[in-house]
């Protein structure tokens, strides 16, 4: 005996009608009927478990296609199994949304500290790697004298004349050596007349 959605509309349209009937001046045998029949529904009710409650609708959201395509089906879950982070979700939007200059300075003087050397190789004199060394190094001092809070400041000041010295040394490892002249082509007349060509 299975019961459709018309079935279910039935009933509902029913107990609306008998509830409509209450107060309505009709008997207490009556009303004592109705209250039988209510208690007898919500009876029917607390049989089903929590289990089967949610089995049903689980498989009924099944046949209505609503787990077709979910986003991470056959792939494992990113972050399952990984020790609690109370900034998971900050750390993940930031991450998403490639959003850079935000967030507290330990993390982003760690990574601004990552990306150094390859900030310094692109500088031309010995001063402007100077500047950016001074003021790295002044804003890690900054931060760890910081009294707001949040993680602590790790990264280290940089040597400015061992950086320097690094600077100097990867530069000239990039200069290649300078690629001797090619002879100016001759032109055909010069080619004719000395006899090559």
């Amino acid at each position: 005996m299975g019961s459709g959605p018309g079935d279910f509309r039935k009933r509902l349209e029913r107990a609306a009608e008998v509830r409509s009937y209450r107060g309505a001046g009709i008997s207490a045998e009556e009303e004592a009927a109705l209250d039988a029949l209510d208690e007898k529904e919500r009876e029917k009710r607390r049989k089903v478990s929590d289990a089967a409650r949610a089995e049903y609708l689980v498989r009924d959201a099944m046949a209505q296609g609503k787990f077709d395509n979910l986003k991470y089906a056959g792939k494992p879950i990113p972050g399952l199994g990984e020790s609690y982070d109370p900034d998971w979700w900050v750390k993940g939007l930031i991450q998403r949304e490639n959003i850079s200059g935000l967030g507290p300075a330990a993390i982003l003087l760690r990574t601004e500290d990552a990306e150094l050397d390859a900030k310094l190789d692109v500088q031309y004199t010995e001063q402007q790697v100077r500047d950016i060394l001074e003021d790295f190094n002044r804003r890690v001092i900054d931060a760890r004298r910081q009294l707001q809070g949040g993680p602590p400041v790790i990264t280290k000041t940089r040597d400015v004349e061992g950086e320097l010295e690094r600077w100097r040394q990867r530069r000239a490892a990039r200069t290649p050596e300078p690629a001797p002249e090619p002879e100016p082509e001759r032109s055909w007349w010069q080619r004719l007349w000395k006899g090559t060509g």
